[in-house]
Formats: structure tokens, sequence, C-alpha cells
């Protein structure tokens, strides 16, 4: 992996003279007091504008700022014409299209594919301020405006759609996003070296097509170039899934879009490629045929340094909304205005989620310096500073500088997590670093609390006694959530999680250590319902766990199948991703996916709701287990029902009723 080009030695574009912006403009009206006459790149998100480091659009727009280039933001546009794409005029280089910091199928929509009716990032937390789709809508509609400016399509919309997909809401595989929005170029992952790269590039005349050697991209080419060696990961009836061949001009070719349009088995070997090729020390350059045209994925990108993520996150952010929004109170904002993020990345690599493929494994650190600098800045310029920092984490709260203890071994390392099925021996697990951060942390003056409200990998902290002291008595408020996410093995092992038994040791170490500081606190467990390799029986046991242990889950979750995870795979194909794919020997996993099933599994984690004991009852018998009917401790539901209670058919078909079938809502583009 050779070194890249440091984040900040680019010669600044010539339009660096205007200096930096208070916020970056969103009408014509703040370009004037700026002095411009045009933006050079213009950034369409799916979220309202806030200019903080926790949100993608101020992130990019900042970086941009700095290298030299005037950028102007188009915020949450009414995508029903072009007219709003047009508010700050054509664009020198390209229209940058995001969704926005979530995914808008996800922020729409729930695990039961019913409408949401709020969205925490818009003003006062309305919805459907957001279409469908978002980036392929913002696409088109820029398209529209300006027929010949380049698109760059970003975020985590885009990114987990950069290949051929399974989507959960149309229940079908989609093509890359970059085909259906008919953008001319898509950055994947952390995006801050490819932005740069393209920006730059763009600015002294090259197209988008001329792009293909810079990491972290994806575009359509005719056909693969001479001097490419292919590595036919396609060929289903091969057990060497692509890998025998390595060298730099190699390519890997996944199953095109029409076999795993048709193929399931195809869909799970091309997830499991993809997954296997994403440490920027080995992977190759990716191509899928889609129809006439190839679709060429480079390498990830190169995780940032340490000095140029502080340099990053010291950008000059106003650290606020922009002045547009009034008083209007954005729900997202409000939760992370007292944040600081110290780390990016995760190496957990569970199947479900997608902070992995998004982000990358490998974490990438700031300096001590840097974050006590920038809780300094909440403390002097965050209206409203109580002396509570509400989070100092990450996507994991305690990965923060670990990292392999040789880099030589971490190059070539394909294994999708560095924790399962145990912790890695070469990984580094020590929490010091992050003990002395946080001492130092609160000794700031003008800092009451330090909360760590961000996840907890408690397999990685029992190794670590004196980080979990640390963690009870100085920053925990009441209780702690973390995701165990299961009891079993069977839907565990398809997680990639480790063993409830860990959890156990976690529990134990952390009750101590409550006890030692004098505090009453709890832990909060998370669980999902209906994960692939999750059978009834599974969810039953369960729901003991939770009834011995004396929980009750107030708010429990339903797998929801993101594109690109591997679990989504499993969801699709019923195969096993984690183990190799081969035609007829390829390891099956039992999926759940007709609702009335899904239903059941959620059921079973809110076992105490009266509203779901005829549901229970109904599935214990049929699972011929009527033992656990009754009134005792060791008992899931009582034979008796609470009067005006169970009727709706459970908590799910309640919900249904009341807020009925909901349709997607994007109106006047045709989605491809």
């Amino acid at each position: 992996m050779t070194d890249p080009k440091p984040l900040f030695s680019y010669k600044k574009h010539w339009a660096h003279r205007f200096g930096v912006a208070p916020f970056l403009p969103m009408s014509r009206a703040e370009m004037d007091e700026l002095g411009w006459d045009q933006c050079d790149v213009i950034l369409v998100t799916g979220d309202a504008y806030v200019d903080h480091p926790s949100f993608g659009m101020a992130i990019i727009g900042r970086l941009l700022e700095a290298q030299g280039f005037r950028v102007g933001i188009i915020a949450q546009p009414d995508w029903q014409s072009a007219e709003p794409f047009k508010a700050l005029g054509r664009p020198a280089l390209y229209f940058g299209v995001t969704g926005g910091n979530m995914d808008s199928m996800v922020n729409r929509y729930t695990a039961d594919r019913r409408l949401r009716h709020n969205d925490n990032y818009t003003p006062g937390g309305e919805g459907g301020k957001r279409p469908d789709r978002a980036a392929i809508v913002y696409a088109h509609r820029c398209r529209e405006a300006y027929k010949d400016v380049p698109i760059v399509l970003g975020g985590i919309e885009s990114s987990l759609r950069r290949i051929a997909h399974y989507d959960y809401w149309s229940d079908k595989v989609r093509r890359s996003i970059l085909v259906d929005a008919k953008a001319d170029i898509l950055l994947y992952g952390n995006a801050e070296r490819s932005i740069v790269e393209v920006t730059h590039r763009l600015a002294k005349g090259a197209k988008p097509a001329e792009l293909d050697d810079v990491r972290g991209v994806a575009l359509m080419k005719p056909a693969v170039p001479e001097g490419w060696t292919e590595a036919h990961a396609d060929d289903l009836t091969s057990g060497d899934e692509g890998g025998r061949i390595r060298s730099e001009n190699t390519v890997v070719r996944l199953p095109s879009f029409e076999q795993v349009e048709s193929d399931p088995e195809a869909y799970a070997r091309a997830s499991r490629v993809l997954h296997r090729e994403s440490n920027p020390g080995n992977a190759r350059t990716l191509v899928q045929r889609h129809g006439r045209q190839e679709l060429w994925v480079t390498r990830p990108p190169i995780p940032l340094t340490t000095p140029e993520m502080d340099a990053v996150y010291e950008l000059p952010y106003a650290r606020a909304p922009h002045p547009a929004y009034g008083d209007a109170k954005i729900p997202a904002w409000e939760m992370i205005r007292f944040s600081v993020t110290i780390m990016r990345g995760c190496f957990g690599g569970c199947s479900f989620c997608s902070i992995t493929e998004h982000e990358g494994r490998i974490i990438q650190s700031r300096s001590e310096g840097s974050i006590l600098k920038e809780i300094e800045e909440v403390r002097d310029k965050v209206e409203g500073f109580t002396g509570v920092i509400s989070d100092i984490g990450g996507p994991t709260a305690n990965m923060y500088r670990m990292a392999c203890k040789d880099k030589e071994t971490e190059a070539l390392c394909r294994r999708p997590s560095c924790v399962y099925p145990d912790v890695c021996k070469n990984l580094n697990t020590s929490h010091e670093a992050l003990i002395n951060l946080y001492r130092k942390a609160r000794e700031i003056p003008g800092v009451k609390r330090v909360m760590v409200a961000s996840g907890v990998r408690y397999d990685l902290a029992v190794r670590s006694p004196a980080y979990v002291k640390e963690l009870v008595t100085h920053h925990v408020g009441g209780y702690l959530k973390i995701a165990p996410e299961h009891t079993e093995d069977g839907p565990l092992s398809k997680m990639m999680k480790p063993g409830i038994g860990a959890y156990d040791r976690f529990k134990k170490m952390f009750d101590e250590a409550a006890k030692k500081a004098g505090k009453e606190y709890f832990l909060i467990p998370y669980f999902i319902a209906a994960h692939p390799g999750t059978t009834d029986e599974d969810m039953m046991n369960l729901a003991l766990w939770l009834k011995r242990n004396k929980y009750r889950a107030d708010q429990v979750q339903t797998f929801l199948p993101s594109p690109m995870a591997l679990a989504t795979a499993m969801y699709h194909s019923g195969k096993n991703p984690l183990r190799p794919v081969r035609r007829g020997a390829s390891e099956a996993v039992e999926t759940v996916k007709g609702l009335k099933q899904r239903r059941l599994h959620k059921a079973f984690l809110r076992y105490h709701d009266p509203e779901n004991w005829p549901t229970l009852r109904e599935a214990l018998k049929r699972m011929g287990r009527a033992d656990l009917i009754g009134p005792g401790k060791h008992q899931l539901v009582p034979a008796w029902q609470p009067a005006g209670t169970g009727r709706s058919g459970g908590e799910g078909k309640r919900f249904g009723q009341k807020h009925k079938t909901q349709k997607f809502t994007t109106k006047g583009v045709r989605l491809v």
C-alpha cells in the first residue's frame, strides 16, 4: 500500500482568495455577500445544513473550501421540479449529491416498510422533506437543471449501493445506484481523499471518465482496459472465488447484474467477494457487468492519518445550524451538539451493520490534543452548553487507537472481523490511551461531566478492568446501552457477535465497579428480532433469558436488510457468505421473511406486553411448548388475558391498523 498524497498538500485553487465563509452559502444573496459570481461545487443533500463535523455535507464543504474552492449547499430541496436545483446557479465544476447522513429509505421507512412520520435531520423533526431514494431523485433533477454539469454521488446511501444490491423495500435486486442516477462518478466510504483529488483534477480540465485510477470511486466503462488480468469470481463452479491471481493490474470480476438479479447464490458470491476485497492493503479493483457496460470500482481509500483527521475536524465549522432555520429545532443537531467524535471505523464486522462497509475496519483516530481542543470549543462557542459533554466516542466507544500490532500482517489480512470468533492475537486492545483521554477531558475547566453514549464493545472492555472502572465511575449516567443482540449461538454466529458469556462477564465487572463507586447504574441490552439464522425456538429462548434476568425491553428492533450488508445477502439468498459460496456446496441459512413470523419474533422480545400474549400463546402451543403458558416464574406468558387487551393481534398489527399501508411517496421522477 503506497503512501497517498497528503490531504492538505495540494496547491490551492485560485478562489481561495475569497477566504472563509461564516456559513457555506444556501442562497444567491449569500454568494453576493461573499463576492462570488459562481460556485465551483454545489452540494445537494437530504439533510438540513448544520455546519458541524458530524454532518457529512459540512465536512466535505469545509474541506473543499480549505482547498480553495467555492462551495454552496442546496439542502432538502423540493424535488418536484428542477427549479430549486438552480437556486445557486450553474456550478463551475460539478454537483455533489448525497441522500444525507442516513440512507433515505432507512430514514423514511421502518423494518416493516411503514412510513416514518418524523425526520430527525429536518427542522422541527418534520417528515416528508426528502424523497425515497433521494440520491437518485436529486441526481435526475440536477441533470435536468444543467444537462452538461458533471454529477458526483457520495454519502452512505450511494456508498452502500455502489454495486448491484438487494433492495428490501422493493424486494428485488437493483443495479448500481450510479446507473440508476445516471451520474458520472461515485465516491464511496469516507471520501476526503477521493473528493479532494477528484475536485482538483476536474478543476484542471480532467473528465470524470479519466478518474478511474482514484481510490474509492466507481464509474462506468465500455470494457476492461487492455493490460488488466481478470480474476473470475463470477464463476460459481470454481472454489477459489477469484483469489488466485494477485498482481497490481488484476481486476476481480463479480457476477454480473443480470446474474445476481436472477440467481440468489450468485448474489451471495458477489457479496462475499466484495467484503473480502475491502482491505486497502490488498484489495483489488472490481468490475461488474451491467448490460453493455462495466461498473468499475477502484480499491478502497487509504485511511486518514492522525494529523489529517485532526485537520479535518479542526476546519472552521460554525458549529450551528444555518441561520436560515431561525429558532427551529433540528433533533439530530440537538442530540450531537455537545458531543465530540474521537475516531472512525470499526473492526467488529457485525454482518448486519453498515459501518465497516462504509468507514472500513481500520480505526482512524484523532490526537488527544485535537480532541481536548474541540471540547474547549464546545465549551466556549456552542450556545446552551451547561458543562456536560454528551458523548465522547464514535461508531464504537472503546476502539480508540486500537490497531493491528503488525502493519505487514494488517495489509495482508482478509478477515471480516478482528474480534470474531475471538479477538485476534495480532490486535492491540489496550485501553490506556482512552483512559488517559477521559481523565484529561474531565479536567478541562468548565467541564462538569464527560459522558460516553456511543456503544461499548464489551468483549474488548472485559480485557481492561481499569477501563470498566473508569467508565462506570466517571462516564455513565444512570444506565449504559450495549448490544449483545442475542443469546443463542445460531443467530450470533450469523451476526458475528460474541456469545452471551462475554456479556455476562462484562455485566459482572460493570456491577462490581458501580458498587465500589457507590452508584446504582444499569445496563440496557439491545437485541435484534428476525435476523437471518434465527429460529422461533431461538427467540423463545431469548425471551426466557430476558424474563429470568428481569429485562422488559421497551424499544426493540427487527432486522432491517440494509443494502450491501452480509446479513442482507443471507436474507435474500438463503446462503451464508461468511463461508465459501460455490454452486451446490454453499451453506444454507434459515431466514425470517414473512411478516407474521417477523412480528412473532418481535413479540418474543416484548413478552411482557399483554397485546402480544395471544400471539405468543398460539406460537408456544404450535411449538409444543404449552408448558411455558402459566403463572410460574419459569413460564413466559400467563393463560389469562387482561380485559381490553390482546384484540389488536399483536403490537405490529396494531401499529399497522393505526397507520395503514403506506406507499412510497416519490412523485414526478421516474425511478428506473
